[in-house]
């Protein structure tokens, strides 16, 4: 089996750590070796937090910089911020929903332009997959619901030896079951925006 380097980037609070729990449970019920690791940061106060996953035979986490397969942003910048991580084979998935740090709330920072910084990872990676996850995740009921909608947008590219059914039965059985359809939904409606990027 090929071994698939992922790298998701997100700020804080935005799901990342559910999300990457999702797809290493869905490599275990797919028999898929995986191994993951995540870099919290200060993510309790809207730092970043990234995590690395190696689904097939790999004998640690790290992806070094320009190894990852796929590169997953939850957040505009910080998708931009790991680029790094990718190189000119790399698919990118990213947010368009800006979530600008605390020094650009103040005045002391400007947020990226988003063309440019979609511009910018074109012309470094093989495809970028862009679109307003939030605006998904409100149609799917619940605005925490982002990290499904890429879960989606990332099961879609079939980069991943992970079926889609195998993705959506651990959404299913592992998230809570309060919010177990609204993340189906998520899952799907990120899944049909993928195929139109």
């Amino acid at each position: 089996m090929d071994t698939k380097r992922l790298i998701i980037v997100a700020v804080g609070g935005q799901g990342n750590l559910l999300a990457s729990r999702v797809l290493a449970e869905a490599a275990l019920l797919s028999d898929v070796p995986v191994r993951m690791s995540e870099i919290h940061g200060m993510a309790q106060r809207g730092g970043v937090v990234e995590s690395a996953i190696v689904f097939g035979d790999a004998e640690s986490t790290i992806i070094s910089d320009g190894e990852a397969d796929l590169l997953v942003g939850f957040e505009p910048s910080e998708t931009l911020r790991a680029i790094r991580k990718a190189n000119s084979k790399t698919v990118v998935i990213s947010n368009l929903s800006p979530l600008p740090p605390f020094t650009v709330a103040i005045g002391r920072g400007v947020y990226p332009d988003l063309k440019q910084l979609q511009e910018l990872i074109r012309s470094k990676t093989s495809k970028l997959i862009a679109f307003d996850a939030v605006a998904l995740a409100k149609q799917a009921g619940n605005v925490l619901a982002v990290n499904m909608v890429l879960v989606g947008a990332l099961t879609q590219t079939r980069i991943l030896p992970l079926s889609a059914e195998s993705v959506k039965e651990t959404v299913r059985t592992k998230t809570k079951k309060a919010f177990a359809d609204i993340n189906l939904k998520a899952f799907e409606l990120g899944f049909s925006a993928a195929e139109c990027c």
